[in-house]
């Protein structure tokens, strides 16, 4: 059965059906503390400290974000508004028909950017979003206003074993949001605001002071829960916000903030992929924020370049990896899919790049990026840029291109693009009431430290 990439983390700790993988030895200087008050080491910030983006960059950007789009676009039902976990990457025939509600909730962001940018019209795509919402809200199974994480695409039933999931709902819900916020449109606003308000957010508490990771209908409530930093941010700030079911105010303060120091830095993490460190920025806009632990902002920059200096200490084992071609993240890989990155070292790695690694940290750190993608995109041509943008993973030293694109990892490219060049979704998504109160609950307050002077 297809698992998901928290599935495959939770296996990494014994808790998931999935096999654990392999952990290679330590590489580099690194050391992995538990505590709720520790920050993250002071890092510049792109907005601030980045040179203006060239001719070249912006084409770069504009062409993943197209067709990215393309994907969501042709890869999602049109009566359903459903949207495949994955696909043939140079075609649009692909007989597969599993749909991710995560991979929905980009979709639907992306519907606000061809909006906003005019790749079509307004009419077309206010369609789309109206049928995706009705279908959710109408006809979709749901828990507690919570959903599978992989449906059947053209009628929404349950595919595999899956649950019924906290964070692929909040990544729909996002979506959601962001439609709610961008499109002017009575329906969409009604239906939006009719799923939002749904979801039972303290009945995913189950007695406990921490989420719980999902349900499902024949064993309940899964033991693994969200109480340390990852991706977990959206949900509990989705929980915090919402004005039905709001999650308690010290739900914030519940999971555990470890930290990691690798080559002089210092910043939260678990020994976690570094997508934990994008997803919930791709909508929620830590900029110039901090509650009373640290900056997510300026941790995620953190993070993203010790995850450079970790792959370039890989260098001399796997000769790829240079200034021009790093970044590991979950993915597939020649042998499946995998949770692999670092530091500390996770997986099975071997030479391999996933292009969402450094595509979705774009925002974060654009001058050491965006050589990246375009070296991608330059060097290995056809084999890796594909119909819909840079495959999920290859492998230069074994001539390994995956056949696939994956909706999550195409998603987070393109809205981290768009935040880099306008801040669109970030402006968007946080106009919202609800999502504001969810950070004001939360804590959050302006960052002196990271203000321009007057």
């Amino acid at each position: 059965m297809l698992c998901s990439r928290r599935s495959v983390l939770r296996g990494l700790t014994g808790l998931a059906a999935c096999a654990p993988l392999v952990q290679s030895e330590a590489f580099g200087q690194l050391s992995a503390k538990s505590g709720a008050s520790q920050g993250s080491s002071r890092a510049p910030s792109p907005s601030s400290h980045s040179a203006p983006l060239t001719t070249g960059d912006e084409a770069l950007l504009e062409d993943i974000e197209q067709r990215a789009f393309k994907f969501f676009w042709e890869q999602s039902d049109p009566a359903t508004g459903l949207t495949k976990d994955r696909n043939l990457a140079n075609t649009s025939n692909d007989p597969r028909d599993i749909a991710s509600i995560a991979a929905t909730g980009f979709g639907l962001t992306t519907l606000t950017i061809a909006d906003k940018r005019g790749w079509m019209k307004t009419p077309q795509l206010v369609e789309r979003v109206r049928v995706t919402l009705r279908f959710l809200n109408d006809r979709a199974f749901q828990q507690h206003g919570f959903l599978y994480h992989f449906m059947h695409m053209h009628s929404g039933e349950r595919a595999f074993n899956s649950e019924v999931s906290t964070i692929d709902t909040s990544l729909l819900l996002c979506g959601v949001l962001a439609c709610r916020s961008h499109f002017n449109d009575k329906e969409i606003r009604t239906l939006a605001t009719q799923l939002y308000e749904r979801a039972d957010w303290t009945w995913f508490l189950n007695g406990g002071k921490t989420l719980s990771m999902g349900w499902k209908p024949d064993s309940g409530f899964l033991d693994a829960r969200w109480n340390h930093y990852c991706e977990l941010m959206m949900i509990y700030l989705l929980g915090l916000g919402s004005p039905t079911h709001p999650l308690p105010a010290d739900t914030w303060d519940a999971w555990t903030r470890p930290t990691i120091e690798y080559q002089g830095l210092k910043y939260i993490s678990a020994a976690d992929p570094l997508f934990v460190h994008q997803y919930s920025h791709a909508w929620f806009d830590f900029r110039g924020k901090r509650d009373k632990y640290t900056n997510y902002f300026e941790n995620s920059v953190t993070a993203t370049r010790a995850h450079k200096l970790f792959c370039l200490s890989l260098a001399k084992e796997f000769p790829d990896y240079s200034n021009n071609l790093w970044g590991i993240s979950a993915s597939d890989s020649a042998h499946g899919y995998t949770a692999w990155g670092g530091p500390p070292p996770l997986g099975k790695i071997d030479g391999s790049v996933v292009p969402c690694a450094a595509g979705g940290s774009v925002a974060f750190l654009p001058g050491e990026t965006l050589p990246v993608l375009q070296n991608m995109r330059d060097k290995y041509g056809s084999r890796a840029w594909t119909r819909y943008g840079l495959v999920d993973a290859f492998n230069p030293l074994t001539s390994w291109y995956d056949a696939d694109v994956l909706g999550i990892d195409l998603g987070i490219m393109a809205l981290m693009a768009e935040n880099l060049r306008t801040g669109f979704v970030w402006q968007t998504f946080m106009k919202d009431k609800d999502v504001q109160r969810g950070m004001e609950r939360a804590g959050f307050h302006a960052d002196a430290a990271t203000q321009k002077p007057g």
